[in-house]
């Protein structure tokens, strides 16, 4: 296993000012709310958007995070890219945790995913980090590198996903019907692997020990569970996979809070060739559904 070691001063050298923080995010906002007329309602469909998963490497016991966990939140909550969807995984790492504070959010398999990470992009694991469709990788807290490589990710071509959410059942679990199109971008000779996770937005910590001791952090799609359902085939036939799975959500998770993302991840290459996520539907209530078309 690569060694973790935690750039606390890297990070700290290399961690944007609050204000300059600041200044970016309003940018960010912007362009997604001042846009032409045209390029707005363009941008305001989502069939014209492409979906970019940014997945965000953090942890409550980290200093350097809590601007990290602001920009994911502004990325997702504004959407103020044109042309991009963000799908926001943020997966808190455990190797925090011996000092002082005990993040709640945090596992060992999203450490164990950032490692995988790190081999592909030669990195040891340090937090803020922020991956962009498994292709790029930077510092977690900067608007600069997080604006070029999304919409660099959403310049390029997207397999077709769609995800659609059935009636729940009355225990709670939830069945969900996944479809990924023909594969588009795919590396010969890899895997394509379907994966589902769960997040939870909402999420809110009163630190009280370690690093961010006297802070109230606050969280956007927080990864809650993460499995794989298949694999897509490399055939070219479309769809290249159909599946069925059905959900169950543990009972400490706010259910009007969640969210299920599908995304179709190559073995070794890591890229992300395309992606949906819709709502959990609360008991009584009408499914969604959602899909990207490859445009």
């Amino acid at each position: 296993m690569p060694e973790i070691v935690c750039l606390r001063r890297v990070i700290e050298l290399r961690k944007l000012p609050e204000r300059a923080l600041g200044a970016w995010l309003a940018i960010f906002v912007l362009c997604g709310c001042c846009a032409s007329p045209a390029v707005a309602q363009r941008s305001s469909a989502a069939s014209e958007r492409k979906p970019v998963v940014v997945e965000l490497f953090t942890s409550e016991g980290c200093s350097s995070c809590p601007p990290a966990d602001t920009l994911l939140q502004k990325l997702a909550e504004h959407q103020p890219l044109p042309g991009a969807d963000v799908i926001a995984l943020e997966e808190h790492v455990d190797y925090w945790n011996h000092d002082g504070w005990n993040d709640p959010y945090s596992s060992a398999d999203w450490t164990q995913r950032q490692l995988d990470y790190g081999a592909l992009f030669k990195t040891e694991a340090y937090t803020p980090q922020m991956v962009v469709d498994g292709q790029s990788q930077f510092v977690g807290s900067s608007p600069r590198d997080a604006s070029s490589a999304i919409q660099k990710a959403a310049s390029s071509p997207k397999t077709d996903v769609a995800i659609t959410g059935g009636t729940p059942d009355a225990n709670g679990p939830q069945h969900f019907t996944v479809s990924v199109g023909k594969l588009v971008g795919d590396t010969p000779g890899d895997t394509a692997e379907v994966w589902m996770a769960v997040t939870e937005d909402g999420l809110r910590s009163s630190v009280n020990r370690g690093e961010n001791a006297g802070h109230v952090l606050a969280h956007v799609a927080t990864l809650r569970s993460l499995s794989k359902i298949g694999a897509a085939a490399a055939s070219g036939t479309s769809p290249s996979f159909t599946g069925a799975p059905r959900v169950k959500f543990d009972s400490h998770w706010n259910r009007e809070k969640l969210s299920v993302v599908v995304f179709v991840q190559e073995k070794r290459s890591r890229k992300i060739l395309g992606a949906a996520s819709t709502t959990v539907t609360p008991r009584g209530g009408n499914p969604p559904t959602a899909s990207v078309p490859n445009n």
